[in-house]
């Protein structure tokens, strides 16, 4: 255990000092298993670890799902989805917000990344505020907010390397996902609202009515249908999750050049797009797996589990334990970093744990429905200070907003997300009920 500690000390003390995590878990996890062994043990745990990642069969619907997302991009999806929810959203007050987080939930459904889709939703939806006179700090935070759904709404890349971790079912990770998703948009949507309603100089009413146009209602269906296939392909049986993949990103291909905007100039900026992306997620779980086997070798796990056993408290305060530990290290934590650090160290104890009887029952929901939890919590990371990557993005392309006006307007989905984090867990049949 006093390896483990030194182990996470100087894990921290490197992220600190700015070396890439992926760098820093290699570096911490490989001296400590041969602390614990020999060097060339540790040797050979890298070697396959980064052999066994790159040749993963499963592994590649990352990039498969990572290039479909920066195809539709391609294909303007995301403004015909911005469009269609300003036509429906532009009455109610803060309309032009709302249809932000609308889009950007629509998007997250052929996305799967929270970063992309806030980076794209800023382009696409911000002039238009800006325009319509709306504040920075609600404009930016709506899309800050909506994009961190791109982890949640299937097809989602953390949940699929979440499955990965823990063996879960993917197909049942994807349908948990659905409501607790609606939830975030609905959460948001209500935020906006109550925020306008105290201060209504944040958002001007818009009463225009917007005409609907063909090439929107194609982006609108492009989208839906797409999402329709990979969903029902998966959780009827007809494909797994890696052909899903590969089908969503050959049909995605297919939109974009009925779209029109498809050029060669595009697709090679997409494709480098994805294999960047793709490099830097299978960094860091080449840099997970080498320092979780480190921790596991270590007996942490097991530690922990005969720790959480000797205190006899009841399972729900475990969960509020882990929950606040995972709002902590969002604070300082990357988002990817963190579940691929601590879900091997603290799936064991929560399906452990005894729920009682109910639907959390059976181990099999106890580790889907704390999937979602993690990922939830890892949306809330996305959008919390100092770290916020979601706001890091928007900066990196509003560079004419300030840090803290950005940050100011992201406190009323913060509280929005806090009480649908609460709600979930005190609910779990929200997560469970379309499995």
């Amino acid at each position: 255990m006093l390896e483990a500690l030194i182990g996470f000390v100087a894990l921290f003390a490197l992220v600190l000092l700015r070396v890439p995590i992926a760098v820093a878990m290699i570096i911490v996890g490989t001296a400590g298993f041969a602390a614990l062994r020999n060097w060339n043990a540790a040797l050979n745990l890298l070697g396959n670890a980064a052999f066994d990642t790159g040749l993963s069969f499963t592994l590649s619907v990352i990039p498969l799902f990572i290039l479909m997302g920066n195809l539709l991009t391609i294909s303007g999806v995301s403004q015909s989805l911005f469009s269609t929810a300003h036509r429906m959203l532009h009455r109610l007050p803060g309309g032009l917000a709302m249809a932000s987080i609308v889009a950007c939930g629509g998007f997250s459904a052929v996305c799967g990344s929270s970063l992309a889709t806030a980076a794209t939703m800023s382009k696409v939806a911000m002039p238009s505020m800006r325009k319509a006179g709306y504040a920075d700090s609600l404009a930016t935070g709506s899309i800050a907010a909506g994009g961190t759904l791109g982890i949640l709404i299937p097809p989602s890349v953390i949940l699929i390397i979440y499955g990965l971790l823990t063996e879960a079912d993917i197909g049942k990770l994807f349908i948990a996902g659905i409501i607790p998703g609606l939830l975030g948009v609905l959460f948001y949507l209500a935020a906006v609202y109550v925020t306008v309603l105290f201060k209504p100089s944040l958002a001007p009413t818009d009463h225009e009515d917007i005409p609907l146009e063909r090439k929107d209602l194609w982006g609108v269906l492009s989208v839906v249908g797409l999402f329709a296939v990979i969903m029902v392909g998966i959780y009827g049986g007809f494909f797994t999750p890696t052909e899903a993949a590969g089908i969503g990103a050959a049909t995605a291909l297919v939109i974009a050049f009925a779209s029109g905007g498809l050029t060669f100039k595009k697709l090679f900026t997409a494709g480098l797009n994805c294999a960047r992306t793709t490099a830097m997620i299978f960094a860091i779980i080449i840099g997970a797996e080498v320092f979780s086997n480190f921790i596991s070798y270590a007996g942490v796990p097991d530690a922990l589990l005969n720790f959480v056993q000797s205190l006899d408290v009841n399972a729900y305060v475990v969960m509020l334990v882990l929950v606040l530990i995972y709002v902590l290290l969002g604070a300082v934590l990357e988002s990817l970093s963190m579940i691929l650090l601590t879900v091997p160290v603290f799936f064991p104890l929560v399906t452990s744990l005894d729920f009682g009887t109910g639907i959390l029952s059976d181990p099999e929901m106890v580790l889907i429905w704390f999937g979602i939890v993690v990922v939830v919590v890892t949306e809330i990371s996305l959008i919390s200070p100092p770290i916020g990557l979601n706001v890091f993005v928007l900066r990196s392309v509003l560079t004419d907003v300030p840090l803290r006006t950005m940050f100011a307007g992201i406190v009323p989905f913060w509280v929005a997300d806090i009480l649908r984090l609460a709600l979930l867990i005190a609910v779990p049949a929200l997560s469970l009920m379309l499995i």
